[in-house]
Formats: C-alpha cells, sequence, structure tokens
C-alpha cells in the first residue's frame, strides 16, 4: 500500500489517481489526522508527500513523518512534500525568485534517477512561490533537475535512500511526463522491496 499524505491540496486526488491506475493500492490520509506512529503503524510500502498551502515550518508533524521513516521507507515529496523534504534535513525554504502558478518550465537534468530516458529539456507545470534554497540544501541530497529559465531547484534525491523530490506536479497535464516519473518511483520502490 502506497501512502498518500495530503496537504488538503486539490492536487492529491490527481495523484491518487495517476498512482492508482498503476495498480497500486493507496490509502490517503491528511497530514493532521493520525499521529506518526499509527502512520507508520500501516506498514506502508511508500509514502508520498503531497502538495500543499503554506510552509514546511508549520507542518511539523510531516516533518517528523519524514525523519521517522526515510530510512526504512521510501518517500517521494511533490511540492510542498519536496520543501518538506529539504526542510526535515535542515535545509531552507525560502520565496522563490519568481512566482509560478500554472507556468510550464523546461527543466535539465542528467538523465539518471527517477528521469533517465527523459527528454532534456523536460517540461514541467509549476505552482509554487517558494523552493528550497540551494545554498542550504544539505549534503545528504544530490539535485536532480533545475528550471532552465530561474535556476530553481527542481528534483532532489537523497545519496543513500530512495528519497525523491518532485518540486513541480507530475501528476498534471502539463508535465507531459510526468506519469513515467510516478512510474520510476514506483520501480524505485519495488526495488527497495527486493533488497529487504
Amino acid at each position: 500500500m502506497i501512502l498518500l499524505i495530503d496537504h488538503y491540496d486539490s492536487f492529491t486526488y490527481n495523484i491518487y489517481q495517476a498512482v492508482a491506475e498503476m495498480g497500486l493500492e493507496v490509502e490517503v490520509v491528511r497530514y493532521d489526522a493520525l499521529p506518526v506512529e499509527e502512520l507508520l503503524a500501516k506498514k506502508p510500502e511508500a509514502i508520498i508527500l503531497s502538495p500543499g498551502p503554506g510552509h514546511p515550518d508549520a507542518l511539523p508533524e510531516s516533518i517528523r513523518l519524514i525523519q521517522a521513516a526515510y530510512k526504512s521507507i521510501p518517500l517521494l515529496g511533490i511540492c510542498l512534500g519536496h520543501q518538506l523534504l529539504g526542510a526535515a534535513f535542515g535545509g531552507n525554504v525560502v520565496q522563490a525568485p519568481v512566482i509560478r502558478h500554472g507556468k510550464v518550465s523546461p527543466v535539465t537534468h542528467q538523465n539518471k534517477g527517477l528521469f533517465a530516458d527523459l527528454p532534456v529539456p523536460l517540461p514541467v507545470m509549476r505552482y509554487h512561490s517558494l523552493v528550497l534554497e540551494p545554498e542550504t540544501l544539505p549534503d545528504c541530497f544530490e539535485v536532480q533537475a533545475v528550471a532552465s529559465d530561474d535556476n530553481s531547484l527542481m528534483a532532489i534525491q537523497h545519496c543513500d535512500y530512495p528519497v525523491f523530490g518532485l518540486q513541480f506536479h507530475p501528476e498534471s497535464i502539463g508535465t507531459p511526463d510526468g506519469v513515467k516519473l510516478l512510474k520510476s518511483f514506483v520501480s524505485a520502490l519495488k526495488r527497495e522491496a527486493g533488497v529487504k
């Protein structure tokens, strides 16, 4: 079962549908509905942290969930979820150089990780006014993608664990290869399950 943590965002069920269409069981739980211990007791195969409004500083339970789960459960953070990943490891979340709501940006990437075999540049849909500050990105993360138009961090991957962050929206029609990115995450979690 994939646990989808909902940060009260309208895109949550688009993510749900995209993942469920891959034949996976998905359970949606609001971030403030259950304590971290009860979420982990569900024994999810992976956790997806949804987009949402606000700043990661206002979501200490989601940060606690990341810190409790990352060594044993694959994680994917989308938009706010991506920012939460960076914040959970000590990175700063700051105002974006340009607010991007409903804007497509080209991103450059190195054709590895979730981005293997995807076109460069890759068009992605953005809906955000905050970004991870590149200078404070913790050393345990590697930058996977950067926006060509403003150099904002668009994707990160943990160096030692299957933990991935996407600042953009892979579930959006404005990200034509978004389903491929989600499938790459599912493949990563299946590889991880084979290792355990």
